[in-house]
């Protein structure tokens, strides 16, 4: 990596972006706002201080989609739903979309990945869990309700077979909205920004001067944000899922946020983290988390089967497994 490149760390608990500045215009100067949605800090720039009154837009967009589709605002869509008790509920066209794409990562994983476990996600709690794990009668309960065929959609309508099924999108949600935000500022005429939803981070053409974007990765379990390695973004997205993000450790073990919709515990496969680099967001999303889910061999299969999506994954003894297109297709740099 060359002397004058800035890298970009993704930090997954504390967010910060280090701007480059030489890419602006004499005329602008560079824009950074801070929100906080879907219960995650959300950090927008700009390279053009003119246009700041876009990211208040963004953050409106972001503040309308959390009212939709959040499971905790009471009144929103999917909180609807979940208390629906089987009735059918009617949902947005921006919500059936959001749906509709993590229904389609459920079926590619063949229910690795699966939007149906809230109900399971709100046992472990894994955010404010004190190190307590549930007991076994209460895992069976909150598995009763899993399972992403549950779900049936009728145009406008949609409805859970099983009462007890509870919808969780947080695992999709980010990047869907990092998406919408970016199809926004393109259609207002910005080529040059980063959007980052609580580490999804997506980022706007090329800087002014024609360089790509430089972002660094985490070293998982990093208290400092070291960066393991770098890589050379251009108009895409940088997405992971990994047990550090959200964990507590009891008996020398990691009970982390991604759990397995069969056994109903954190997935334990050897993985500390997957990140993924493709054009959309969403998709950063629910490939991470899908390939986590189904651990380095499967999950690095199913990667080398996309064209467009490249992936590195970080197992538990930190070496790096990289798909083929990575040093090809994106340019990336071990650090340490």
């Amino acid at each position: 990596m060359g002397q004058k490149q800035r890298v970009y760390p993704i930090l997954f608990l504390c967010i910060l972006l280090i701007l480059e500045l030489s890419g602006c215009k004499d005329t602008a100067s560079p824009v950074t706002r801070t929100g906080f949605y879907f219960d995650t800090v959300v950090q927008i720039t700009l390279y053009d201080d003119r246009k700041e009154n876009l990211i208040d837009d963004c953050f409106k967009m972001a503040e309308n989609f959390e009212k939709l589709v959040s499971k905790t605002v009471e009144g929103s869509e999917i909180y609807d739903l979940n208390h629906a008790k089987g009735a059918p509920v009617i949902m947005s066209e921006e919500t059936l979309d959001l749906l509709e794409a993590g229904l389609y990562y459920c079926q590619l994983s063949e229910g690795a990945f699966d939007i149906t476990i809230g109900a399971l996600a709100q046992l472990w709690d894994i955010k404010n869990n004190p190190g307590m794990t549930p007991s076994e009668s209460d895992i069976s309960a909150a598995l009763s309700g899993v399972g992403y065929e549950n779900i049936s959609i009728k145009g406008n309508e949609v409805t859970l077979a099983n009462p007890g099924t509870q919808l969780d999108l947080g695992a999709i949600a980010k990047g869907y909205i990092a998406d919408r935000m970016k199809d926004y500022l393109n259609e207002c005429g910005v080529r040059e920004g980063i959007i980052n939803v609580g580490g999804n981070v997506l980022v706007l053409g090329p800087k002014a001067d024609g360089s790509p974007y430089v972002i660094g990765i985490q070293r998982p379990f990093s208290t400092e944000g070291t960066a393991m390695y770098s890589v050379e973004i251009t108009d895409g997205t940088v997405v992971s899922s990994g047990v550090y993000e959200r964990y507590f450790e009891k008996d020398r073990i990691i009970y982390h946020h991604i759990l397995n919709p069969v056994s109903g515990y954190p997935y334990q496969n050897g993985l500390l983290s997957v990140t993924i680099f493709c054009p959309e967001s969403v998709d950063g999303d629910g490939l991470s988390t899908t390939c986590f889910s189904l651990g380095l061999e499967k999950g690095m299969a199913l990667i080398e089967s996309i064209p467009d999506a490249e992936a590195v994954f970080i197992t538990e003894d930190y070496e790096l497994a990289a798909s083929s297109g990575m040093g090809t297709k994106i340019p990336y740099h071990v650090l340490e």
